[in-house]
């Protein structure tokens, strides 16, 4: 993430009363603010300016919020944290499985949005040091340097979540490593939703990785937590 005074916020939002609320109490934390109200120009404004942060509605015209997530993942790691009036489990798991880092759910305090954001923001941050290491596997390469992912040599795209996760697991690798580990190594200690949303991105890493019924990179370890399997070269 490039260091700014003043990190750049992309609000995401179709309803004007909502994004001028939203704008005011980030602006009022120092943040620069930047709207859109509808998919594609929230896409093509993302892409070209690279904000450090979205906050993305999900409900918008043109392209809704899942579709934006899923197509901007395939460009950019800019950490996106979904706002949205659906509550479900199913309807966050969906969220998180399209690419996003958090999800929150309206009506919500304007503390508390301030603190995902910043949360976020710090995750993003604190991994960048960890990012100058280099794990190799047979098969796999994850790069701190550029912040990539090879598979059989071919380049895969991360969230900044998902490399967290993954860099925690090449760290640890052979040793089976609880779900709090996790959650503390990629959310924080301050964390408070389901443990489900390891569940989550971990089995989206799975399918970046390709991992299916002959090789498989990250098991399961029931009652704990997850292993990461790979052989060193």
């Amino acid at each position: 993430m490039r260091s700014r005074v003043r990190p750049h916020v992309l609000v995401v939002e179709d309803d004007p009363k909502t994004a001028r609320i939203i704008k005011l109490y980030l602006e009022a934390e120092r943040f620069q603010v930047s709207l859109a109200n509808e998919g594609p120009a929230a896409l093509a404004f993302a892409l070209e300016h690279h904000p450090d942060i979205m906050l993305l509605d999900l409900m918008l015209p043109k392209l809704d919020g899942l579709a934006l997530c899923a197509k901007l993942r395939q460009e950019s790691e800019i950490p996106i944290i979904m706002v949205t009036a659906r509550s479900t489990e199913d309807d966050r798991i969906t969220g998180l499985t399209a690419g996003a880092d958090d999800y929150l759910i309206k009506p919500f305090s304007p503390r508390e949005l301030v603190a995902r954001v910043h949360a976020v923001l710090r995750r993003a941050a604190d991994s960048e040091p960890r990012r100058r290491r280099l794990f190799t596997f047979d098969g796999l390469e994850l790069d701190g340097t550029s912040h990539l992912l090879r598979v059989d040599g071919k380049d895969i795209r991360l969230t900044p979540t998902e490399f967290s996760l993954l860099e925690s697991l090449c760290r640890s690798a052979g040793t089976a490593i609880s779900r709090d580990r996790l959650i503390e190594s990629a959310f924080g200690v301050d964390f408070d939703g389901s443990p489900r949303t390891i569940d989550v991105h971990i089995a989206s890493l799975r399918k970046k990785l390709g991992d299916d019924g002959g090789r498989r990179f990250i098991e399961t370890v029931s009652g704990i937590g997850y292993r990461f399997t790979g052989r060193r070269t």
